[in-house]
């Protein structure tokens, strides 16, 4: 009978789904492995992204179960959010219905690629089952102090019409829609991640399961700065300006003091006359994203007609805004140094300001530089500092600064409080009203959910459409009982999958968040599977909300995740997919032309997980006529190696049986540690060749029947996880009735998997000049024997004095001479 993929997986799907193999609970013996690939958000269809990324974690998770383990794998969707909204707007409809909707195709999918899921734990974050959690840790964090609500300017896409936060800005434009963001100031509410900023970077230093490129990536993002914190008088009035500055030690050289356009004290320190030109350049910066002013190369400013005092010297210098200076570095204001930082070097040039060296690292003079000097040397032009080394000096003005009030040293973080207010409907209602008595007050939680309604109108006009939704919007203060307003904005989704792997250890939890003895079982993850992409939102959020909760005493661990892969993109003909470039692989085609395991083996083969995968469809090709040729090897053998086989007595280890055991120990070592899955993929390949190289010798007898055997039930239960339902139907032929999940792995003998023989190369003075071949249990004498004894090294060795001999067993040979 020919292979048949698609009667197979359907087959073995339902059996599967019959026999809730998929069901986990918590049990002693074994340990637990908690396996988790980021959740989807309902979009319509799966594509290849998600199938690489989910056949990864399948592999791992059917792996570690076959290990012994007792492993926790679930599935769910991250099912608020702005494109169901906008979907809503255009296809008239509910988002409600078309996240459902969506849902059923993409689960299904899933299904049919037979991902080994616990169904019965699946979370979908826009039931209000879930999101009173994330209402109630909200009401947590507003008793800590954690929420609180202030006018800031934030980023804004017109075309989404919501704030976004700062990781959600990319290069200037709007991480979903990609269309260019502005500034704008609103009422936020935010969540103070900045107190946990120094845990945040300190625990970057443990996580040594995680992608470097993904610390790096957080360490820059949380950017710690030290430096000092100084006020600068402005002149003529009686306020301070203070200033944030890494570079104390250059005060003297300021020439011009810089503010941000949304800095609170712009209007107090623009005087009349300057007024209009100064409410124009704001008007244009409101315009422009944070990255289009961190990026721009043109520095451009306005003059205040105010000038500050310098503290340490008594110089007036005049206030300028400027489009390079943000309120969320520092405090928003800035003391610039042109001699010694070129980005106030090319504004000092462009405004004809003056520049002043006050570190001298070289006999240039200030009116020779052509860019500025920030190399550490000797003080000058900076008074009773003069001469000093700067880094002694800047500890010196630091302490003169302490002493007399002005200033002190100080830490800042470019990390800045995350803003979770949208002006959206399908999200987490911010538990709050608003009341003309007591003002904010937090919604008890006896009264949690606040639930979304669901007859609402969709406007698109940058207000959420709960705010004209009069049933939702007009309620009674819970303190006072008269009337308040609801807060219409709803939460950022990124609180939904801060959290959700902790729902998934007990997902029909009504009276907590989940299980705390459930959450101490399954906890921490083990093994988590996402996109680099994330690196700076939910990754971070995830490691906050953890530390938040437990502080909050929910939890017994502050870090997530141990052990993180971020798996590389699909592209295809060296492009991203995409419908415009006519280069999408839809997967419901690949499998229904080659079955979902030649597509799952495909993925995992093309190349490590971690790298870019280019799509070729010959491969999925390739992987249908392995399975369909390693099927009919298996039939063809199944009745001769049917019943107990016993290893005869004193049988010799022959090549296949040796093969096997290396192969088993290869596949093994690659899934339990360095995830090299596709040459793992590759191995099996190898020992199914070995396989029918060896059917023209078979003859069936006792020794034979034994070997074939091994090798055959060895592969085809290492096949299982990478091909679940082809694995399944071979063991069936041989005989077996239980699922291959549920058996155990099988097991080496390095004693057989050792070579009899090793090639090992032989250099001379590091220069290879032959290859040898060697007994494996051979002493460095017999090996240095050997290698003499070749031709081309004997005549490289004659006349010389060998000075040393080298020998890395299994490897290299190396005679120094001279």
């Amino acid at each position: 009978m020919a292979y048949d993929p698609h009667a197979i997986e359907t087959r073995f799907q339902k059996l599967w789904q019959e026999a809730g193999v998929a069901r986990t609970g918590e049990k002693g013996g074994g340990g637990k492995f908690y396996c988790l690939e980021m959740f989807m958000y309902p979009s319509g269809k799966i594509h290849m992204g998600h199938v690489r990324n989910y056949t990864i974690g399948d592999v791992v998770a059917r792996f570690r179960r076959m290990r012994g383990e007792n492993v926790l794998h679930p599935m769910g969707f991250d099912a608020f959010g702005m494109p169901a909204e906008n979907a809503a707007i255009k296809g008239h409809t509910h988002p409600k219905a078309w996240t459902d909707a969506n849902i059923a195709t993409m689960k299904g999918q899933l299904q049919r690629l037979g991902f080994l899921y616990d169904w019965e734990r699946e979370v979908r974050t826009c039931e209000p089952e879930y999101y009173r959690w994330n209402q109630w840790f909200f009401l947590k964090m507003f008793e800590r102090g954690l929420c609180y609500k202030a006018k800031r300017a934030v980023n804004w896409c017109p075309d989404c019409a919501t704030v976004l936060a700062n990781e959600q800005v990319e290069s200037g434009t709007c991480w979903r829609c990609h269309n260019p963001v502005v500034t704008r100031e609103m009422d936020q509410w935010f969540l103070r991640i900045t107190d946990y900023a120094q845990e945040l970077l300190d625990g970057l230093d443990h996580l040594t399961g995680w992608p470097p490129e993904v610390v790096t990536m957080q360490r820059n993002w949380i950017g710690r700065s030290e430096g000092a914190l100084v006020d600068f008088p402005v002149a003529g009035q009686e306020r301070k300006i203070r200033i944030f500055t890494t570079r104390l030690d250059t005060i003297y050289g300021a020439t011009y003091l810089v503010l941000a356009p949304e800095h609170p004290q712009v209007q107090a320190v623009t005087t009349p006359e300057r007024r209009i030109e100064v409410e124009a350049f704001r008007a244009q910066i409101r315009s422009q994203s944070t990255h289009e002013r961190t990026t721009s190369r043109e520095k451009v400013g306005v003059f205040t007609g105010s000038y500050a005092l310098n503290p340490f010297s008594g110089e007036a210098i005049p206030i300028y805004l400027a489009n390079f200076v943000l309120m969320d570095y520092g405090t928003g204001a800035i003391m610039s140094v042109p001699a010694h930082d070129q980005r106030d070097f090319e504004f000092a040039k462009a405004y004809g300001l003056p520049i002043r060296i006050v570190v001298r690292s070289g006999p240039r003079k200030s009116e020779d530089l052509t860019e500025a000097v920030a190399a550490d040397g000797v003080m000058e032009n900076s008074g009773p500092y003069d001469g000093m080394a700067n880094r002694e000096a800047l500890q010196a003005m630091a302490e003169e600064a302490r002493r007399r009030g002005w200033g002190e040293l100080t830490v800042t973080y470019r990390l800045k409080d995350w803003g979770i207010s949208r002006q959206r409907y399908w999200g987490t209602p911010i538990p709050v009203v608003t009341c003309e008595v007591c003002g904010t007050v937090p919604v008890p939680e006896s009264e949690l959910p606040v639930v979304l309604p669901m007859e609402v109108t969709f406007t698109g006009k940058g207000e959420s459409p709960l705010a004209g939704h009069e049933g939702f919007l007009h309620t009674t203060c819970p303190q006072c009982g008269k009337r308040a307003r609801r807060e219409t904005d709803t939460m950022d989704t990124f609180v939904d999958s801060s959290w959700y792997f902790l729902r998934y250890c007990s997902p029909k939890e009504a009276k907590a968040p989940f299980d705390r003895c459930a959450v101490r079982y399954w906890n921490p993850i083990d093994f988590y599977i996402g996109g680099i992409e994330h690196a700076t939102m939910h990754l971070i959020y995830c490691r906050f909300f953890t530390m938040v909760l437990r502080d909050l005493g929910l939890l017994d661990f502050g870090e997530p995740v141990k052990r993180l892969m971020c798996q590389g993109m699909v592209i295809k003909d060296g492009a991203k997919m995409s419908k415009s470039l006519g280069n999408l692989v839809e997967p419901d085609e690949m499998i229904g032309k080659y079955g979902a395991d030649s597509v799952r083996l495909n993925i995992l083969f093309l190349s490590p997980p971690w790298d870019r995968l280019d799509w070729k469809e010959a491969g999925a090709e390739g992987a249908y006529r392995f399975l369909n040729r390693l099927y009919a090897t298996v039939e063809e053998l199944a009745g001769d190696l049917a019943g107990p086989v016993e290893e005869p007595a004193g049988s010799e280890v022959d090549a296949l049986r040796r093969k096997t055991h290396q192969t088993i120990a290869k596949v093994t070592a690659e899934l339990a540690d360095r995830l090299k899955i596709n040459t793992a993929v590759a191995s099996l390949m190898e020992l199914t060749n070995a396989v029918q190289g060896y059917l023209p010798i078979y003859r069936g007898t006792p020794a034979q029947r034994f070997v074939v055997k091994e090798a055959v039930e060895s592969l085809v239960r290492m096949l299982s996880p990478f091909c679940p339902h082809a694995a399944d139907a071979l063991w069936e032929l041989l005989g077996h009735r239980e699922f291959l999940v549920d058996t155990a792995w099988p097991r080496f003998d390095p004693a057989i998997a050792r070579e009899e023989e090793v090639t090992m190369a032989v250099q001379v003075n590091g220069k290879v000049r032959g290859q040898v071949r060697v007994p494996a249990e051979a002493s460095d004498e017999e090996v240095l024997r050997m290698a003499r004894a070749l031709q081309k090294v004997s005549a490289q060795l004659e006349g010389k004095t060998v000075i040393k001999e080298l020998v890395v067993r299994g490897r290299i040979v190396n005679f120094v001479v001279r």
